[in-house]
Parts: C-alpha cells; structure tokens; sequence
C-alpha cells in the first residue's frame, strides 16, 4: 500500500483521514438546494457572511405566516458532525430547520462554519462567532440580506445546535457575555445532547484530532463545567437536552449542574428523553418521541419569544436576578 494512503485517523461510519491530506467523508455531504414557497410555506435562501472564508449559511422565513411589517424571533443554528461533518444543506438538518421555523414561525439562520481536519478548531468558533456579528448586522435594517433588515426582531434572538453545534453554542453565548455584541439580545439558548467532557473525563474520540491545539480534559471549550466564567453566560435562558442512551448524557447533566450552581443570573432547565440516543430526533424525525422532543423546543422558543429577553450587553450588575433552578424534566412516552 502506498504510505500517502495510509489511514491516520478514522471515525467510522462517517469519516476517514489519510497521510496525504485526502478527507473521506461518509456522511453529510448531500446537498438539497434552497427552496421558494415550499409545501409548508418556508422559504429559504443560501448566503454568503464572509467571501474571503467562504463561510455562508442558508436563511429560512415562514413565507405564509408573515405578515407586512411584522417582526419575527430569530434563531442561528449551529448543525452537529464532530465539528468535522454535515452542513446546513444537506438534508437532515434542511428538513429540520424548515420544521422548526414552520412550527415557532421565527427566520432561521443555518450557520455552514469551516469543518475540520482541514480548517481544524478554533476555526468553527471563529466563524460562528462571525456570523452572529452578521446577524446583528441587520440590527439597523442596513445589513445585506433584505429577510433580516425587513422583518428581524432582533430583542428576540435564540441560539441552538446539536452535539458539535451545541458545543458551539456555550461557546458563542458565552464570548457574547464576555465580549458583548452589539446590536442583538440573547434571549435563549438550547444546548441539544452537547459534545462535552462526561464524567469519566472522557473526551470525543474526535477531539484531538479536530483540535490539535487542545490541552485535553482540562479545555474549557470542551469541558465548560470546570469554567471560572459561566458566570458570564450572555442569554437569559437555557435549555439543555439530553438522551438516556447517549454517550453524552452525563456530559449534558454536568453542564446543566454547573451552569445552574455558577453566578449567572439567567434560568436554566433540562429535559431527557428516555430510552433514545444521540440526535436520535435527526436520524428519525418520525419518532413518536422526536415529536414530543420537537415540541418542547418549540415551546421553549415560543415562550421566550413571547417576553424581552435580557441583553448580553447589559453588564451583570445591572441584570435582574433569575432564578436558577428548575423542574427537571423527563420526556417518556
């Protein structure tokens, strides 16, 4: 065998890494294009946020449901796979994402960040960063997509992601309370069955692999729960999903712990679904229980929706205090 074939690195089913530099992926590189007017009355369109990058995303708008002048809640997506797999075009997180804006009536942004080994982390954090300062862009009604300028309501604002896209998410809300960002408030954010350290220590098989410059278990972008600075989280409100049979459902519950004990003044809550995996509601979106699943993100989005969420930009002084403890949800059917 010729050594530039040689296989360095392998995440089966999904992912192959070779010596030469030659990516093979399994999974997630379909593509489904944008739609006008679709049967359930979104619309979506593909745009690009940097062109020197290359990192775009595909925005969706509830068509049917929108009226003149109105203002819609705004939710950025950050799609899972490892950091290394998927986008927002293919057709899981397409479908997904199209069901969500139908059910909450909200304009959705499906961030494609940079996928490693070749743009290897921080890279994903970098764009994702950059695409929420391109969201808030639009606060002005300036910006360069016409959806977000026309009818954004940018006090209402949610982010969320499954597995690697909820790793993303903590990170991003969590620079937005640091750094503040301009232009938008944080209302919610839904971590989805988060690819964190669990409480064995153990990480991803694939982290060292897209993070050559992590410091392992000790990195705070992957084991958030031993961060000095939750306290600084930029939303007021969180939920945190977690699967019975996933691998990372103590991870999810050691975040939920930590966030909830930290300094911040936000509300924080949990749901579990029994007897269902990781991203168990992507794989089969006809679940009996991904639709109880679906739901109860839809009506955390909703309810929040419903109220003026607090400012990352508020400093912590000035911020309301919250509750931070809440039932602890289960799902089972």
């Amino acid at each position: 065998m010729d050594s530039a074939d040689q296989v360095v690195f392998e995440f089966m089913p999904f992912i192959k890494a070779y010596k030469s530099g030659r990516i093979e992926r399994l999974f997630g590189t379909d593509f489904v294009p944008p739609t006008l007017n679709s049967e359930n009355g979104v619309s979506s369109k593909d745009v690009v946020i940097d062109p020197q990058t290359g990192v775009s995303a595909r925005v969706f708008i509830p068509t049917n449901k929108i009226k003149p002048g109105q203002n819609l809640p705004v939710l950025v997506y950050f799609h899972g796979g490892a950091f290394c797999l998927c986008s927002p075009f293919c057709a899981m997180y397409h479908s997904y994402l199209t069901t969500l804006v139908e059910k909450v009536n909200v304009i959705a942004v499906s961030v494609d960040y940079r996928l490693a080994p070749e743009h290897p982390l921080p890279a994903a954090y970098e764009d994702s960063w950059n695409a929420l300062k391109y969201v808030a862009s639009h606060s002005a009604g300036n910006g360069p997509e016409s959806w977000l300028n026309d009818h954004a309501d940018f006090e209402r604002v949610f982010l969320a992601g499954d597995s690697a896209g909820a790793n993303i998410s903590h990170n991003i809300t969590l620079r937005a309370g640091i750094d503040g960002l301009m232009g938008m408030n944080i209302n919610g954010v839904c971590i989805i069955h988060p690819d964190f350290v669990g409480r064995e220590g153990s990480l991803n098989i694939a982290w060292n692999f897209i993070c050559p410059d992590t410091c392992g278990e000790s990195d705070t972008r992957v084991n958030p729960a031993i961060d000095p600075r939750l306290g600084n989280m930029g939303c007021s409100k969180m939920l945190v999903c977690v699967a019975e049979k996933d691998e990372f459902r103590d991870a999810g519950w050691i975040y939920y712990e930590a966030v909830k004990n930290s300094e911040w003044k936000g509300h924080v809550e949990i749901t579990e679904t029994t007897g269902e995996d990781h991203i168990f509601h992507l794989f089969n979106p006809a679940n009996e229980k991904a639709a109880i699943f679906l739901d109860k993100v839809v009506s955390f989005i909703s309810t929040g929706a419903q109220l003026k969420g607090l400012s990352s930009e508020v400093p912590a002084s000035d911020v309301r205090k919250r509750e931070r403890s809440s039932p602890e949800f289960k799902i089972s059917v």
